[in-house]
């Protein structure tokens, strides 16, 4: 199953409430969630905790996560009316589309944690990677389930963990933007908050993230969840 991720920014004009309400509450529901082929889909709403990583900060406000079945059902999703005459006409109604940015992927949990819930408030980090210069995708690929993900699953307050790699067919016409996507779900902002400013991740953490990645091009977002579709694949 593909696991995609959509960060989103406001339109200019637009402040970070009024672009989540309209995102959860009038494109979810009214134009994207009418997309025959997705089979899950939430939105996360970006809060304010201090400490992400990425120097300037991403804009984005929200991310959409959407899961579908294969590639052919991707393919299919872009080509119906839903999306051409629903979803995509309504974007410029609230986002910035110009900086817009999609990362497909597939999806390894490495710590389950209790099954998925609306009633389920969590708190939880997205985090984009993309590989140092020199290391080879394979190679990345390993250590980040490896060597990388035994030190964040020590992260204190830690209650799942996933870790996605970047879909082979991003990488068909060169470079993939971000090479995977890593999501830590909390209790709380409070554990969350405590977690980032935890030696095990201001220093193990950090030091084996260095060794496979490239810090210019590490970026995090934290947010809370919304489903729209789920979490019950339809």
């Amino acid at each position: 199953m593909i696991h995609q991720f959509i960060l989103a920014a406001p339109k200019p004009g637009m402040t970070a409430q009024e672009f989540q309400d309209y995102w959860v509450n009038v494109h979810a529901v009214r134009y994207a969630a009418k997309i025959p082929q997705i089979r899950k889909y939430m939105v996360d709403t970006v809060v304010d905790v201090e400490g992400d990583l990425g120097s300037p900060a991403l804009p984005h406000q929200g991310i959409a996560e959407i899961w579908l079945a294969n590639g052919e059902e991707q393919l299919a999703s872009l080509q119906t009316d839903e999306f051409l005459n629903g979803a995509r006409l309504d974007e410029p109604n609230w986002a910035a589309f110009w900086l817009t940015i999609v990362v497909d992927t597939t999806a390894h949990e490495i710590v389950p944690g209790p099954g998925e819930g609306r009633d389920r408030d969590w708190v939880k980090l997205t985090v984009l990677m993309k590989r140092r210069p020199g290391l080879d995708l394979d190679d990345y690929r390993k250590r980040s389930l490896d060597g990388y993900a035994s030190e964040v699953r020590g992260v204190p307050g830690l209650r799942r963990y996933l870790h996605a790699h970047t879909v082979d067919g991003a990488y068909v016409f060169g470079e993939a933007a971000f090479d995977s996507v890593e999501q830590l779900w909390f209790d709380d902002t409070e554990a969350l908050r405590q977690a980032l400013r935890s030696p095990h991740f201001t220093g193990r953490v950090k030091a084996a993230r260095d060794e496979i990645t490239d810090p210019k091009h590490v970026f995090s977002l934290a947010a809370k969840e919304n489903w729209i579709i789920g979490p019950e694949a339809r």
